[in-house]
């Protein structure tokens, strides 16, 4: 149902973390300290992953569409809003009231890829 959207979506969140991970190379290093720089490259790192996963998610669909790859698109949507966005806005703005719902994100993170193996598998016909 969401395809295209997902498959858009991840090719601009991809486009997004590399362009933040050239920031975070070339201008954030004399104004972060290594391990905040350090939680940035793992935030861009996972952004990367799963807006590679959307595009899996959409391209998934257009084979077979799924209540469960729909969902799994969600997920991971979700998962970089709350995961790499709110490590970003932690970085930039010092709040450390952005750290506490991280884990929400990595939660979708993972409720993202066990939703895309199970719509991809509902639709897998297995020869007899």
């Amino acid at each position: 149902m969401h395809e295209a959207l997902f498959v858009c979506l991840g090719g601009l969140l991809a486009a997004l973390a590399v362009g933040l991970g050239a920031i975070g190379a070339h201008l954030l290093k004399p104004h972060l300290t290594p391990q905040q720089l350090e939680t940035f490259h793992t935030a861009v790192q996972y952004q990367m992953y799963h807006a590679l996963g959307l595009i899996l998610v959409g391209l998934a669909g257009w084979h077979r569409r799924s209540r469960w790859l729909d969902g799994a698109g969600w997920s991971m949507t979700v998962g970089i809003l709350f995961f790499s966005g709110l490590i970003y806005a932690w970085l930039a703005t010092g709040r450390r009231c952005f750290i506490y719902p991280v884990p929400v994100g990595g939660v979708a993170f993972i409720v993202g890829w066990l939703m895309l193996a199970v719509g991809v598998a509902m639709g897998v016909k297995i020869p007899r």
